[in-house]
């Protein structure tokens, strides 16, 4: 009963997706709007003053294209870590977030590395490993949508296309698996069935032999 509450429909998980969204766009409309450019405000690898990028490279993005390429992803993987993992989700997203941004400050090419796609892929690795790893109903068939709709993102891990913050993708997928088994115990998992005793067992003795009920009184006595 305390995993199903854990699954009930709340108006309040779609409060954070949504303000993400919002957020990432209104700070792109500000930088079209007024002419500024923040991509300096993004991680730059080995220097000081990029790993200001780790809390803020999340929120800019270099175009139209970037920025809703990574929107509904966005949306979507974050409405799924708060409704099935409502108690560690902000966790998962805080801690998952600033450490990809620090793993891109420590492994990625001297250049600037901007997007949410660093949370797309902690999200992505995040609910499907952890779907896996629980073995629970739910989160396994929830593992298997995200691998059909978003799949073929696992490529971008690897530097295939040039210009794209591969390192960040990768960041992110590692902190995703990682956190799937650091917080493996957290949330919904599965149980094992226990089985309770009913009348009918107590015909059949502890070898197994069955006593129909009009003898079980004699045996008793006699035992």
């Amino acid at each position: 009963m305390e995993q199903e509450n854990q699954l009930n429909t709340s108006k309040s998980i779609f409060f954070i997706p949504v303000l993400y969204v919002v957020v990432i766009w209104v700070v792109y409309w500000i930088e079209i709007k007024f002419n500024f450019n923040f991509n300096k405000f993004g991680i730059l690898p080995r220097n000081f003053q990029g790993l200001r990028g780790v809390f803020f490279t999340h929120f800019i993005h270099s175009d139209t294209k970037h920025l809703f390429n990574n929107s509904i992803p966005l949306f979507v993987l974050l409405l799924s870590l708060l409704y099935f993992y409502r108690d560690i989700g902000l966790k998962i997203l805080i801690y998952g977030g600033v450490l990809s941004g620090f793993l891109t400050w420590i492994i990625a090419r001297e250049s600037y590395h901007i997007g949410a796609s660093g949370i797309v892929y902690l999200l992505f690795s995040f609910v499907f490993f952890s779907g896996i790893i629980r073995k629970h109903y739910r989160l396994v068939a929830l593992s298997l949508i995200i691998i059909f709709l978003y799949g073929s993102m696992i490529w971008y891990v690897l530097p295939i296309k040039e210009g794209m913050s591969w390192e960040g993708h990768l960041s992110g997928f590692i902190m995703g698996f990682l956190f799937s088994i650091i917080y493996r115990k957290k949330g919904i998992v599965k149980k094992e069935y226990q089985f309770s005793k009913t009348e009918f067992d107590t015909y059949f003795d502890e070898e197994g032999n069955y006593i129909p009920p009009e003898l079980k009184s004699e045996v008793e006595e006699e035992l």
